[in-house]
């Protein structure tokens, strides 16, 4: 009874603060349906690691007294004895699986199997949109580095890119101190994609704009075509991008799995299993760098904002690039598809298909704004990886 009267004595307003924001998390998932299978975990560990003296996290000690690390290191250091390690289940699984970008690539993996390109491969073009989206990490890494050093801005703006796994791989590489407020921006607001996007789209666009119709013209796609496709993109993504050579390589991977026709069950289990348990280790690991006195400053409320900025930019990037292509093309584009350009696969591209579908039910634009937003997924890997060329 007393250990639990002492433990209930060392829970601060901030930790409780913390729970309420797992608990909202958790709420979004379940009843809202919001990424769940993110939103979930990462509100559960919330939790979790907001407990006092929490088992799930790594503690130092000094014979009975909870040290910090940095003065178990300097002890340390000074050769002091009776120093203890209680390594904790979160924090081994960080150390293992994000803080070495390895989580976030095999989740790629499963990603790429995932994927059809065949309505980008039968309509290339849309590749530019997938480019123009991208405008909102740019943007934002020009906001942020008025507020934040280098290597934070960039790994700030990547928020834009719409990918919770190239969020963790940029933040990571780059060393950036605020890895967990980015980590939590970039998958919120992936859940959010639904409520963030149809506003944006409808301040820049007219009803009739809207209603533009795009007849989708089935072409056949070789199966050479769709596994040359993934081999040339990394080759090519490489060359431009040295540093987004394993998040290209691997997504592109995943999709090479998927598209050989030799390997379908490893396909199958790369979908399915292997994502949803990567992505359940990911989420709860995410809640590592949570904790109140990390996680509660006005930097965080700051990164958030900016992270919704660049998701904004995104949206609007890409649906003026296609109005200002309609300016010059007789056969007009939908500008809605342009806002399918953001790396969240497949939420925007379904999201511009029922905005069509509720400006005109026989309206369908589910296979061009697909292509789009396939495109999206490939520019925003490109994109990390030029950040990580420029700033590390």
């Amino acid at each position: 009874m007393s250990i639990l009267y002492e433990t209930l004595l060392q829970v601060t307003p901030q930790q409780v603060v913390m729970w309420i924001i797992g608990g909202v998390l958790i709420f979004l998932a379940i009843k809202k349906e919001m990424e769940p299978t993110l939103l979930l975990p990462i509100g559960f560990g919330t939790i979790l690691v907001n407990l006092p003296f929490s088992g799930a996290l790594t503690h130092y000690r000094l014979g009975e007294e909870y040290i910090s690390l940095e003065r178990y290191e300097e002890l340390l250091a000074q050769g002091a004895e009776g120093l203890h390690v209680e390594h904790g289940a979160l924090d081994v699984l960080f150390d293992a699986g994000i803080a070495n970008e390895l989580f976030p690539l095999i989740l790629f993996i499963g990603i790429g199997a995932m994927i059809d390109f065949g309505p980008l491969l039968s309509n290339p073009k849309l590749m530019i949109f997938g480019a123009a989206a991208q405008f909102g990490i740019f943007f934002t890494l020009c906001a942020a580095s008025l507020f934040f050093e280098a290597k934070d801005a960039a790994s700030i703006a990547i928020i834009g890119a719409a990918d919770g796994p190239t969020s963790i791989v940029v933040a990571q590489k780059l060393g950036s101190n605020f890895t967990g407020a980015i980590m939590v921006a970039a998958y919120s607001y992936m859940a959010l994609v639904p409520i963030i996007q149809p506003p944006i789209i409808k301040l820049l666009t007219t009803k009739k704009e809207r209603m533009i119709r795009m007849p989708y013209e089935q072409k056949e796609v070789s199966k050479l075509t769709r596994i040359l496709f993934p081999i040339i993109i990394t080759a090519v993504a490489g060359l431009v991008a040295p540093a987004s050579a394993s998040l290209v390589g691997f997504l592109m991977f995943g999709n090479l799995i998927r598209e050989c026709g030799v390997l379908n069950s490893l396909s199958e289990t790369a979908q399915k299993v292997l994502a949803n348990l990567i992505t359940i280790f990911l989420g709860i690991t995410i809640a590592t760098k949570m904790q109140a006195e990390q996680f509660l400053n006005l930097n965080t409320l700051l990164i958030l904002g900016l992270g919704l900025v660049a998701f904004i930019m995104d949206t609007a990037g890409g649906v003026l690039f296609a109005k200002v292509l309609n300016l010059f093309l007789k056969k007009k584009i939908n500008p809605m598809i342009g806002a399918a350009g953001i790396s969240a696969f497949p939420m925007s591209g379904r999201i511009v298909n029922k905005m069509g579908l509720d400006e005109d039910p026989s309206n369908f634009l589910l296979m061009h704004s697909i292509g789009v937003n396939v495109s999206g997924q490939i520019a925003s890997v490109i994109a990390g990886g030029l950040i990580l060329n420029f700033f590390m």
